[in-house]
Protein backbone atom coordinates (compact mmCIF):
# COMPACT_ATOMS: atom_id res chain seq x y z
CA UNK A 1 0.00 0.00 0.00
CA UNK A 2 1.09 3.40 -0.78
CA UNK A 3 2.49 5.74 1.97
CA UNK A 4 -0.49 9.24 1.91
CA UNK A 5 0.54 11.95 0.95
CA UNK A 6 -0.04 13.87 3.86
CA UNK A 7 1.63 10.80 5.94
CA UNK A 8 4.38 11.60 3.56
CA UNK A 9 5.04 15.29 4.30
CA UNK A 10 4.73 14.52 8.03
CA UNK A 11 7.43 11.84 7.54
CA UNK A 12 9.67 14.05 5.61
CA UNK A 13 9.50 16.80 8.18
CA UNK A 14 9.85 14.93 11.36
CA UNK A 15 12.99 13.43 9.21
CA UNK A 16 13.93 17.20 8.74
CA UNK A 17 14.05 17.83 12.51
CA UNK A 18 15.63 14.87 13.86
CA UNK A 19 18.88 15.08 11.86
CA UNK A 20 22.79 13.61 13.15
CA UNK A 21 24.00 17.35 13.22
CA UNK A 22 22.57 20.63 14.77
CA UNK A 23 23.26 22.94 11.95
CA UNK A 24 21.04 20.18 10.03
CA UNK A 25 18.46 20.58 12.46
CA UNK A 26 17.89 24.62 12.30
CA UNK A 27 18.09 24.40 8.39
CA UNK A 28 16.24 21.46 6.92
CA UNK A 29 13.12 22.09 9.41
CA UNK A 30 12.56 25.85 7.79
CA UNK A 31 12.87 24.41 4.71
CA UNK A 32 10.82 21.37 4.82
CA UNK A 33 7.68 24.00 6.69
CA UNK A 34 7.96 26.25 3.54
CA UNK A 35 8.37 23.86 0.83
CA UNK A 36 7.28 20.32 1.23
CA UNK A 37 3.44 20.87 0.83
CA UNK A 38 4.11 22.05 -2.52
CA UNK A 39 6.34 19.82 -4.34
CA UNK A 40 5.10 17.12 -6.52
CA UNK A 41 5.75 13.13 -6.14
CA UNK A 42 8.85 13.24 -7.43
CA UNK A 43 10.24 16.00 -5.77
CA UNK A 44 9.08 14.72 -2.32
CA UNK A 45 11.21 11.35 -3.64
CA UNK A 46 14.52 13.15 -4.38
CA UNK A 47 14.12 14.75 -0.93
CA UNK A 48 13.34 11.73 0.78
CA UNK A 49 16.24 10.34 -0.79
CA UNK A 50 18.67 13.36 -0.04
CA UNK A 51 17.72 13.12 3.39
CA UNK A 52 19.14 9.20 3.60
CA UNK A 53 22.47 10.90 2.91
CA UNK A 54 25.13 11.88 5.87
CA UNK A 55 24.67 15.03 7.55
CA UNK A 56 28.08 16.42 7.40
CA UNK A 57 27.68 15.92 3.55
CA UNK A 58 24.83 17.46 3.30
CA UNK A 59 25.93 20.46 5.13
CA UNK A 60 29.02 21.21 3.09
CA UNK A 61 26.97 20.55 -0.23
CA UNK A 62 24.43 23.48 1.57
CA UNK A 63 27.05 25.23 2.46
CA UNK A 64 28.85 25.31 -0.55
CA UNK A 65 32.04 23.15 0.66
CA UNK A 66 31.60 20.58 -1.56
CA UNK A 67 29.57 20.31 -4.80
CA UNK A 68 26.49 17.73 -4.56
CA UNK A 69 25.90 14.71 -6.51
CA UNK A 70 24.20 15.89 -10.09
CA UNK A 71 20.65 14.44 -9.02
CA UNK A 72 20.48 16.86 -6.12
CA UNK A 73 22.06 19.89 -7.16
CA UNK A 74 18.85 21.46 -8.07
CA UNK A 75 17.55 20.50 -4.51
CA UNK A 76 20.35 21.68 -2.45
CA UNK A 77 20.24 25.03 -4.63
CA UNK A 78 16.49 25.49 -3.91
CA UNK A 79 17.82 24.76 0.10
CA UNK A 80 20.71 27.65 -0.31
CA UNK A 81 18.06 29.66 -1.94
CA UNK A 82 15.81 29.39 0.89
CA UNK A 83 18.70 29.88 3.47
CA UNK A 84 19.46 33.05 1.96
CA UNK A 85 15.42 34.68 1.92
CA UNK A 86 15.22 33.14 5.23
CA UNK A 87 18.18 33.65 7.51
CA UNK A 88 18.47 31.68 10.86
Amino acid sequence: MAELREHKIKRLHMRSMRRGIKEMDLILPSYASTRLETMDDAALALYDDMLAENDHDLYQWVTGQKTPPAEFAALIADIKTHIADNPL
